[in-house]
């Protein structure tokens, strides 16, 4: 789960001094979100490909004042990606060492890919959103009902918290769900959603 164990290196970082133009076909056909520029070897931000579309010939330089600041150090971890993915509306993230030298990216498909191979969404199974009406909650209890009801646990995360609730949702083995809800219901949890799959 270390990005240093996903890093691709055939996308390149731009230097400040190449073209708006040659940056945003490059972009375009590689399919990403981004161009990464980097100034005397180190990475100094990003530029929209979208952005680049729209903007006047010139050099990427030119543009310093719109770049935007983000990567992954080489030392993270591929659910810090997410975020950025996320804040930055894009589908590819630079990584850089601690000197901030650009060493390659990750893509939204890298990550995909690595989550498809988890259980929690490569196995068949039944969805759970529990809630607890405090901010009390165990993992430990959570395991403990659905392993007492002889299923199995594929996946458990916190999904939403607000002042005086919290939602949990699981993934679990499709055996005795009725008896696994009404042990939830015996805990003090609320089963708020379900969806039992194949």
């Amino acid at each position: 789960m270390f990005i240093k164990d996903y890093i691709s290196k055939d996308y390149p970082a731009f230097n400040h001094t190449d073209s708006i133009e040659v940056a945003s076909e490059i972009a375009t056909e590689f399919g990403y979100s981004h161009v990464f520029i980097k100034k005397k070897g180190v990475y100094v931000g990003a530029l929209s490909q979208s952005f680049l579309e729209e903007s006047p010939e010139g050099t990427l330089g030119s543009l310093e004042i719109h770049y935007d600041r983000f990567a992954i150090p080489e030392d993270g971890n591929i659910l810090d990606t997410v975020k950025i993915f996320h804040i930055f509306n894009s589908n590819v993230v630079p990584v850089i060492t601690q000197t901030e030298k650009y060493l390659g990216y990750i893509s939204c498909d890298d990550i995909f890919s690595e989550f498809s191979k988890y259980p929690l969404f490569s196995e068949n199974g039944a969805i759970l959103t529990v809630q607890s009406n405090n901010l009390y909650y165990s993992f430990t209890e959570i395991a403990k009902i659905v392993e007492s009801n002889n299923a199995k646990m594929y996946g458990c995360y916190v999904s939403g918290i607000n002042e005086d609730s919290i939602l949990i949702t699981l993934k679990i083995s499709n055996d005795n769900l009725s008896s696994i809800d009404e042990t939830f219901e015996r805990y003090g949890y609320n089963v708020v959603n379900k969806h039992y799959g194949e």
